[in-house]
Parts: structure tokens; sequence; C-alpha cells
């Protein structure tokens, strides 16, 4: 695709409103410590890619479930307001809407809980019933915040209809049926990658490792994005460490999704896969710079600006 044209994004997943808590230092279990502010902000990793995607150029549309709380109208106003297309966002009766309590500290660093809400009722059915929008698309992006069958079915239905599929494996787990790793792009942070690895990845060793490891298990392309040491990318046959963008960290909360999104906009926009990584990198770095989640996901020029330094 010629980069002059926007590309289309679908996303399933999930959608959620923040409650963001700063605190100088994150809590050691059974410890009580007094937080300095709180703030209720639109969050959940699909919307937050969504949004990240279409502040990054791309036509977006959402495949979700929000409750019928009182959090549901301004979770649906506020993709609207990123020109997002939310006609297949289904409202569920009788539950609340996603919720997460997100601790921040001040490194920038953060504890997160999420209670599903919504999100655990998404369907196979639901995602069957939004097929065509999956199947216009240029790209589709997968978290696992809702329920695996719903993430099998659009992975399923985009691999059919030969749409691209960058998987976020976030919340891990480290159950994955094997055909979830049948994705284009892999992208999951060390953490992730130690989980559904089964070793620590806390080196460029240990990440190179865990790239071939996640490459062998079916996906044809693995990024571990590392935080402040950068990304680590295989595709089978290159092995590529990249460094990170030097930012003052804020805030880490949606530096995942953030990049996630860039990456698929600039990918289905023709680049070669390592500059769109190099793209998503200016995205993710951009987004720990300041707080918050959806808010925190920069605009196109800011990537841009980035990358020329």
């Amino acid at each position: 695709m010629s980069a002059s044209c926007s590309p289309t994004v679908a996303v399933v997943g999930s959608i959620n409103m923040d409650l963001v808590v700063r605190t100088g230092t994150l809590p050691r279990p059974g410890e009580t410590c007094l937080a300095e502010e709180s703030q209720e902000v639109c969050g959940g990793k699909g919307a937050n890619q969504a949004v990240a995607a279409a502040r990054a150029g791309a036509k977006v549309s959402m495949i979700g479930r929000v409750g019928d709380d009182s959090f549901s109208q301004r979770l649906m106003d506020n993709l609207c307001r990123e020109q997002i297309d939310c006609g297949a966002v289904q409202t569920t009766e009788h539950c609340a809407s996603g919720l997460a309590v997100v601790a921040v500290e001040h490194s920038g660093q953060n504890a997160i809980l999420v209670v599903p809400g919504a999100n655990s009722r998404l369907t196979e059915d639901d995602v069957r019933s939004a097929q065509s929008v999956i199947r216009a698309a240029d790209v589709l992006l997968v978290q696992l915040e809702i329920p695996l069958p719903a993430v099998h079915t659009a992975i399923r239905l985009a691999r059919q209809a030969e749409v691209r599929i960058v998987f976020d494996p976030a919340p891990v787990s480290t159950q994955l049926p094997a055909d979830l790793f049948d994705v284009d792009v892999l992208c999951p942070n060390e953490s992730e990658a130690a989980a559904l690895c089964g070793f620590s990845v806390d080196s460029d060793e240990s990440a190179g490792k865990a790239a071939q490891t996640l490459y062998d298990a079916g996906a044809r392309r693995v990024v571990i994005t590392r935080g402040n040491r950068g990304t680590v990318t295989f595709d089978g046959r290159n092995m590529v460490q990249d460094a990170a963008f030097p930012v003052d960290s804020v805030d880490t909360t949606a530096a995942g999704d953030a990049f996630a999104g860039a990456l698929a906009v600039r990918w289905a926009e023709g680049a070669d896969f390592l500059d769109a990584v190099r793209f998503a990198s200016a995205a993710g770095a951009c987004a720990a710079s300041r707080p918050g989640a959806q808010p925190a996901m920069p605009q196109r020029t800011e990537i841009d600006a980035l990358l020329k330094g």
C-alpha cells in the first residue's frame, strides 16, 4: 500500500475504563501506601491499540463489548472522537464495562489489575458477525483481554482472508493453543516472552533465544520489546537488535499498545518490516514519555519528529 493511502486496521479486543493511581513507589505485598492522585482514563488494550493506529494514520474499526454502566457511553464517545468506527462494538446488558486499576510509580513502572467485565462476554459469534470488517482490513490487531475463543475466531477469519495479523499476547497466558501462534507478527515484551518460553528473558542472548523459540512455535515474525533496551526482531533468517529511543519515562502503561498499533499502520503502508519496527519503537517511546493510556498515544507528526531526531 502506498504511504499516501490510509491503511485499514481492524481491532478485536478490550475496552476498559482505567482508574490510574500515581504513587512514589509501588506497594509491596501487605504494604499500605499513600498515593498522590487518581484519575479515570479510557483504556483497554484493544481500545488503546485502536487509538494508537488511528493517530498513526489508519482508518480503524473496533470489535468488542462495553457494559450498560456509567462508563460505557464515555468509552464509546472517546473512541468516536478518535474517528474509530464502533459499529461492531456491542452493549452488554446488566453488566459492567471492563475496569483496570493501574498503579504508576515515579519511575514510570506500573502494576495493573484488570476486571474484564463486558470484555469477558465477547463471543465467537460476535466476531463472526463482524467478519466483513476483518476481511476488509489490511491488518488485524488482537490481544488477550478477551476470551480465547474470540481471539481464535478473529485470527482464523483473518488467515482465511489473507489479512495480516499482529498479535500482542498480553496479558500473557502460558496455556495458549498452538494455532494462536500462526500469525504474521507476535510482539510480546520481555516478561511475556519469558512466560511463553519458560525461561528468563533478561539479556541480549536470552531475548534472541526467545525470539527463535516463538518463531519455531509458528509466528512468522517475532518482535520482543525490551523497554529502554530496544527491540529484538527475528523473521527466521535475520536476528536484529535495535536500540531504544532515549526519552524520560513517565508512564509505561500503554507503550506496548502504542508499539503494536503503530507497527500495524506503518507495515500496512508498505514500509520494510524493520523500518516499521523502528517507527513503532518511536511511537512506544512517545507514549512512555507522558501519563495515561489513550491520552498518551502519539499523533503521526510526533512519531515522525522523533524518528528524524
